[in-house]
């Protein structure tokens, strides 16, 4: 037998293991996508979902193990434009999959846009469980980028009367809350910072419930994308940070997350631009622009 072939052969085999050793250990996964409407005016021309990411919904829609997704924000241009909603609604019931929303100011900034969206899908802000893990979508838009009166004592008691007994916490949000000017995020270039107040309480206020948890928790944000930067990770201690988004055609991307049975979180990072979907790398291996 050809070496060369030989060699093929036993790498397929290799590759095959690995990945029924992967699917076997996995209790479920979910996607997460950002800004999903794609660039900035390109909406009046796109049907649905930002191409690139159209192109990938076979991805999703024939990953048995995919239980649902979520949309972190800008899911469309124009949220007072009905039309968008119901293109995004087919591209959704393509996939067959329940996908939850995270809503951000393209979709919710303006009180028409506000009303469409609570009389198509209701709350802004919730929470569910899955598994023993514990699912929060949170608006900021309601207050400058602020997590605070009926949303804060909310989300306290959420925290407070689920947050002991579950596994892993995954929190939802448009806007990249934990960047500042002057922190260690201030080079990663978020797509905006519209409505964002001059001071906000992610680090004083929402960060600590969460790092005082002892849970894993894992924050994603999806105002990203559009620009240069398209995706980041920063982990410290037990609270993840994970941004991700498309529009821009440099790092399009969208998250795999795999739940292990034994409650371990992986992640896979799916390029959407070119054929190459493990283009980017792997998400883990991120480093902070200086």
């Amino acid at each position: 037998m050809n070496r060369q072939i030989l060699v093929a052969i036993v790498v397929s085999i290799l590759i095959y293991g690995c990945t029924n050793k992967e699917t076997e250990n996995n209790e479920y996964s979910f996607f997460v996508a950002g800004h999903v409407y794609g660039h900035p005016g390109e909406s009046k021309d796109n049907i649905g979902v930002h191409p690139p990411f159209k192109d990938k919904l076979d991805l999703i829609k024939n990953n048995n193990l995919i239980e649902f997704g979520v949309f972190t924000g800008d899911i469309v241009e124009d949220g007072t434009n009905e039309k968008e909603w119901d293109e995004l609604d087919a591209d959704i019931a393509y996939t067959n999959k329940k996908v939850y929303f995270a809503p951000g100011n393209h979709d919710i900034g303006n009180s028409k846009g506000r009303a469409i969206f609570k009389r198509r899908y209701g709350d802004t802000y919730y929470s569910f469980k899955h598994k023993n893990d514990l699912i929060i979508v949170l608006d900021p838009n309601l207050d400058k980028w602020n997590i605070s009166g009926n949303q804060l004592e909310w989300l306290k008691n959420t925290m407070a009367s689920e947050g002991t007994r579950i596994d892993n916490v995954f929190v939802f949000f448009h806007q990249v809350l934990w960047w500042e000017k002057d922190n260690e995020f201030k080079n990663f270039k978020l797509n905006s910072l519209s409505g964002r107040g001059e001071e906000i309480n992610f680090w004083t206020i929402i960060y600590p419930l969460f790092e005082e948890l002892e849970k894993p928790v894992y924050m994603f944000a999806g105002d990203a994308g559009v620009k240069d930067h398209g995706y980041m990770y920063h982990k410290n201690g037990n609270v993840t940070l994970i941004a991700s988004g498309m529009g821009g055609r440099i790092e399009d991307n969208f998250i795999l997350v795999d739940i292990q049975k034994d409650k371990t979180v992986h992640f896979q990072l799916i390029a959407l631009n070119g054929e190459n979907q493990n283009a980017l790398g792997k998400l883990e291996d991120y480093v902070l622009p200086q």
